[in-house]
């Protein structure tokens, strides 16, 4: 897309094509000032964030001190933030993960690493409070802080109403903040209830602000912050007042600002057809008519008479839009006729059937050959107190058979004895992992026969990133890799299906499709007819009506068939362990409410009338530019 343009923001900022690219252009530049300072003789003081944003700026400076010798000896570090109370050793604990994390692999001073206490006495808090204050003005001042943004805006745990002037301090975390934080914690009510967080004004007084912001669901936070004008309400438009603050954004968390969601309000556009797309879609919805009711008078009221100029007029226009709508519509999303391989890569074991359970169901009742591979085990998401009921039914089950208990109760015995005294969010037994691994298979089993597919054409892929026990993963290695290609040597797919939603809570759907483009490219490289690949979303997204290139319609007998094949998922109704800290329904309710919104905004285009739609875009996107670049530039396919 090519456009000219003026913007709205209020502070700099730096669009990447991926949040990899974000975060190593960050790295370098804290690298550059390490660097710098050194040559002055003087060291470098960062502050520093935690969680899944800045996590690969760490891991760039740790490439950067293994590989290129950057030394971090004469660094000196102060923490955000950290929970209280908390003990260092928590798996949720500030301290622990900078450790896991980045100390341990740099040669960074154990004198120089300064963290809020999470220990301190409550007494002594507003000593230990002052105390980090006078540490950062002894050293200088901090040369370079790093932010994330969270979901109400705050910068640290400075929440809203946290005024500009305000200090290291303990604070009473919100609402918005502790659901934000309960997968981490297995639950909301195991968040604790305060922090100690640098103020606003600690973070302003830094020499240079650094503000990291990445996935979908992070777009209208950034949009409040980078365009509206500086309030109480969210904090992180402070950072408009600072004279070298910057945000660091992946497209997908870009796609609010004014510049990408609606550029020809700042500025001339080459109007190529997604964006030709895009605009009518989005006049349909201002001037609330179907896309064959707009005028003339409709595109000048809105600004968009250089588009009707571009498109030959509006009726011209408006047919061309309306026809490409129509064709995305289809009961028969493999074609007619020929009988294709078709594999569905699900990342958790309940994905295939929220996201597309009626498209799946179709695909086998049209006699498709169609394969399910579950990419992880799902284990992570299974509550305890699901094991224990297990438990106690192989229990009863032995003794009802007379099968031999004894073996049965000592792996009860000591399931429950470890249960018992079991802390939120330490790492289960191998033998608790199993039973919870065994759980989600048995439900996706259950679930995939209920959509009409056989035992044999069900997979368990078990990819080993995944596969730590704790909420953080590895890496994608080779192992994954390779597992994904192997599963594409055995079914031979024409037409493959995967998940594009990345706004999980934790990353496993990106890791998953990172995976399967990495073995595709291995796959494709010396094929001629290379399959195809969709790309289904409906957990946390769903894909804007510009950018469908497929849609599934339902029927209400659809709908609701849809809905039973996600009841199977019985570990996950009522309430599941990481449902995202945006959107508190079950995932059968999300499902549904998005597939209906999806047909309520086709039938509002002027388009055929359904229960429901389930939406598919078709990689390389052809329409979706942000999401194509961000992924394309993350896991290159040929």
């Amino acid at each position: 897309m090519n456009i000219t343009v003026t913007t709205r923001e209020r502070v700099a900022v730096q669009i990447f094509p991926a949040s990899s690219q974000a975060a190593v252009a960050v790295a370098r530049r804290i690298a550059e000032l390490i660097r710098s300072r050194a040559a002055e003789g003087k060291p470098c003081v960062l502050g520093l964030a935690t969680g899944h944003t800045p996590i690969n700026v760490y891991r760039e400076l740790i490439r950067l001190h293994r590989r290129d010798g950057l030394d971090l000896a004469h660094v000196v570090t102060f923490n955000l933030d950290e929970y209280w109370p908390i003990e260092p050793t928590a798996i949720q604990s500030y301290h622990l993960w900078m450790h896991e994390n980045f100390f341990k692999h740099v040669n960074i001073r154990r004198e120089n690493i300064h963290i809020p206490s999470g220990t301190i006495g409550e007494d002594d808090i507003d000593g230990h409070c002052s105390d980090y204050e006078d540490a950062i003005a002894e050293a200088g001042g901090i040369d370079f802080q790093i932010l994330g943004v969270g979901r109400s805006g705050h910068i640290g745990f400075n929440e809203p109403g946290s005024s500009r002037e305000s200090l290291t301090r303990r604070i009473v975390l919100d609402k918005i903040t502790r659901l934000d934080a309960a997968s981490d914690f297995f639950g909301e009510e195991n968040v604790p209830e305060m922090a100690i967080t640098m103020g606003v004004g600690t973070i302003l007084a830094a020499r240079e602000v650094a503000l990291m912001a990445f996935g979908e669901h992070k777009a209208p936070i950034v949009r409040r912050a980078v365009e509206e004008p500086v309030s109480l309400e969210v904090t992180a438009s402070f950072l408009q007042d600072h004279r070298r603050a910057c945000v660091y954004l992946d497209e997908a968390a870009a796609a609010s600002l004014t510049r990408i969601a609606t550029p020809w309000q700042v500025g001339r556009c080459v109007w190529d057809e997604c964006l030709q797309r895009q605009a009518v879609i989005w006049l349909a919805r201002q001037a609330d008519k179907p896309i064959l009711m707009l005028t003339a008078e409709d595109y000048a009221e809105w600004g968009l008479a250089e588009l009707l100029r571009a498109g030959g007029g509006a009726y011209d226009l408006n047919l061309k839009i309306f026809r490409h709508m129509m064709n995305t519509i289809t009961g028969w999303p493999a074609g007619k006729g020929q009988r294709r391989n078709v594999v569905i890569f699900s990342p958790h074991p309940d994905d295939d059937v929220i996201c597309m359970g009626s498209t799946l169901m179709r695909l086998a009742e049209q006699g498709h050959n169609v394969h399910v591979a579950y990419m992880v085990s799902g284990s992570l998401s299974v509550f305890d107190q699901d094991v224990r009921r297990y438990c106690e039914f192989v229990k009863a089950f032995h003794e009802l058979f007379a099968l031999g208990a004894r073996h049965v109760e000592d792996i009860d015995s000591r399931i429950e004895t470890f249960l018992a005294d079991k802390k939120p969010g330490e790492v289960d037994t191998q033998d608790i992992q199993g039973i919870k691994a065994l759980i989600r298979r048995c439900e996706a089993i259950n679930a995939a026969r209920y959509c009409g597919l056989s035992d044999e054409h069900i997979h368990f892929m078990d990819l080993p990133f995944y596969e730590t026990g704790k909420v953080q993963k590895l890496p994608i290695g080779e192992a994954d890799i390779a597992g994904v290609l192997d599963m594409l040597k055995a079914t031979k797919p024409h037409m493959i299906f995967a998940a594009g939603d990345m706004s999980d809570p934790h990353g496993t759907h990106r890791q998953c499709l990172q995976a399967l483009l990495a073995a595709l490219k291995q796959y494709n490289c010396r094929r001629k007819n290379k399959p195809e690949l969709w790309l289904y979303r409906g957990a946390w997204e769903e894909w804007p009506a510009a950018q469908i290139e497929m849609a599934s319609p339902m029927s209400p007998d659809e709908m609701r068939r849809k809905r039973f094949g996600i009841f199977r998922h019985e570990s996950q109704k009522d309430r599941a362990m990481f449902p995202g800290p945006y959107d508190s329904r079950e995932f059968w309710q999300r499902a549904e409410d998005r597939n209906r919104h999806t047909a309520a905004t086709y039938d509002a285009l002027g388009l055929p009338q359904y229960a429901g739609v389930e939406a598919f875009t078709r990689w390389p996107l052809q329409c979706a530019e942000t999401v194509a670049r961000q992924m394309q530039a993350d896991y290159p396919t040929e």
